[in-house]
């Protein structure tokens, strides 16, 4: 088992290892580090500070599984809802598309459910080139312990070397179980994938520690290497009438059906304003508002536009907003063809959520904001004397 140790006789309490630690996981005591296991992450931060080697990290052995050569081919969990297939799957597909190219293999989707053998085809005119198909009227509603089984079964006989799912409710409850019962890495709620052109293996990239650094991290040693991709960060694939695939039928079980669980309903959300992950044009207000009722001036604008209102954490957070508005990294991401951001900084949390917009207009006060750097056209002034205007002239054209 891995873990870390603070060789005492070594230690003379130089607090370096205290300014490196990205947890604050260290502390002194009587002149000696000693470190908190329970909010340490092993980062390796501070082994590599200390100038007395006073402090090792013990990794266990790591076992390589099997032959990594019989993996091949990039798969995509084509994730469907009452037959209609989810978008995120074809900003999946796209990607899956150039990672094969660098490992010279196939992209292949993964299509579970009842009577959707016709989407198969569709999947691959988004750039499939196989297609694994299992429709029964046993996976008809998603469970995640039958759709786990099936899937399981899937990669334990034609061995993908990637498989990648959307960072939606039913993605991460999925592959999150498929790679436990597979032994398998999974890197969750990924904003890029790339391959190392030397090795060979995925690297995957997420925001960590709160969003402040972007960690890029692989799983060299087993396969299937594993993510889940936050929606609205990729492009689509087009949509290629001509394209030629092949369609490779599967069973479900029905004798290993999990009877322990019954599908009863699900109960739609009812959403009467624009859909914020689908928006072409979102206009977000910031901690710049300064308080609640500022709020009907980005309604305003969104209205005059036809836009959706979105928001940063520090507005929901003072309860000026719900959840269901946030841009960011633990909120939405969007990819709208506008988006307008009134009195945000700009912090690394929230330009995850957003930065893949085609067109960024910033409004703010401050000329050194962040959000200054990721925009396409920069306002430096009052939100509250800059937005009017804007509302004004926009209301002018729309009266022409």
């Amino acid at each position: 088992m891995s873990g870390i140790k603070v060789i005492l006789d070594k230690c003379v309490g130089c607090g370096l290892c205290l300014k490196v630690c990205p947890v604050d996981a260290i502390k002194l005591v009587d002149k000696k580090a000693v470190i908190d296991l329970d909010k340490c992450t092993l980062c390796g931060a501070c082994p590599d500070s200390c100038k007395f080697e006073a402090i090792i990290i013990e990794r266990e052995k790591v076992i390589v599984k099997d032959d990594l050569s019989q993996y091949k081919g990039v798969w995509v969990f084509a994730e469907q809802r009452d037959g209609v297939i989810a978008s995120v799957v074809f900003e999946l597909l796209n990607k899956a598309r150039q990672l094969a190219q660098g490992l010279g293999t196939y992209v292949g989707a993964v299509l579970l459910g009842d009577k959707v053998s016709e989407k198969a085809q569709e999947l691959i005119y988004r750039g499939a080139d196989k297609v694994f198909l299992i429709d029964s009227p046993g996976l008809s509603h998603y469970t995640s312990e039958n759709y786990t089984k099936a899937i399981s079964g899937l990669v334990g006989k034609y061995k993908p070397e990637i498989i990648l799912a959307g960072a939606t409710t039913t993605g991460r409850s999925l592959v999150s179980r498929i790679a436990v019962g597979i032994y398998a890495g999974l890197t969750a709620d990924c904003t890029g994938l790339d391959i190392d052109p030397e090795r060979k293996i995925l690297i995957q990239t997420r925001p960590a520690f709160g969003g402040n650094i972007m960690a890029q991290i692989i799983s060299p040693n087993f396969r299937p290497q594993m993510a889940t991709v936050r929606h609205k960060v990729m492009p689509e694939s087009e949509n290629n009438p001509q394209a030629k695939g092949e369609i490779i039928k599967e069973t479900f079980d029905e004798a290993t059906r999990d009877n322990r669980i019954k599908f009863l309903d699900f109960i739609k959300e009812t959403i009467t304003t624009v859909n914020l992950a689908e928006a072409d044009i979102i206009v977000s207000g910031g901690r710049g508002l300064q308080e609640q009722k500022n709020f009907s001036l980005i309604e305003e604008l969104a209205e005059t536009l036809g836009a959706a209102v979105g928001s940063s954490r520090a507005c929901v957070d003072a309860g000026w907003i719900p959840y269901s508005h946030q841009v960011g990294q633990t909120g939405r991401t969007v990819c709208p063809k506008i988006y307008i951001a009134c009195g945000i900084s700009g912090q690394i949390q929230h330009l995850v959520g957003m930065q893949s917009s085609k067109l960024i207009i910033a409004i703010n006060k401050d000329p050194d904001a962040p959000i200054f750097k990721v925009a396409n056209y920069c306002i430096v002034g009052d939100l509250f004397k800059v937005v009017p205007l804007l509302i004004k002239k926009f209301r002018e054209i729309h009266a022409k």
